[in-house]
């Protein structure tokens, strides 16, 4: 699987669509086998979910993410994980780990607040063996 993180260099963005670059991890059987940077392109409404969709990208990690962005890229079945903070080393051993902690979503869009409650298509609870969530990262 290919997770991509929204970074600014070896932090995790608090925006997603305004990050400078994403950090694409790709995961086999838990374990990192490969790690580079990419660019965001730009900023334009609807773009950034077919640009990763293309890239083979599954799973989305950043710290805040607009509504309609986390619903386009959940019709094109890939998972979101928002409210992430700090070192991308940090996050992305935690997500392997299945311990990634997340808070509410650092996005500023105004009306986002209800639709950041669910955290995209991921689930939030008391998992034991995720200790908290679940994103599919294939433990």
């Amino acid at each position: 699987m290919k997770i991509a993180l929204a970074t600014d260099g070896a932090m995790i963005s608090p925006h997603f669509g305004h990050c400078s670059e994403f950090t694409v991890v790709t995961v086999e059987n838990g374990k990192v086998i490969g790690t580079e940077r990419v660019d965001n392109p730009e900023h334009q409404p609807g773009f950034l979910p077919e640009y990763l969709s293309k890239l083979g990208i599954s799973c989305i990690i950043a710290g805040g993410m607009g509504p309609r962005a986390q619903e386009l890229f959940a019709a094109k079945g890939m998972q979101v994980i928002v409210g992430a903070s700090g070192s991308v080393a940090e996050v992305l051993q935690s997500y392997l780990a299945g311990s990634l902690e997340v808070g509410e979503s650092a996005c500023d869009h105004p009306d986002s607040a209800e639709a950041h409650q669910g955290h995209g298509s991921c689930s939030h609870g008391n998992h034991d063996d995720h200790h908290g969530h679940s994103c599919g990262h294939g433990k």
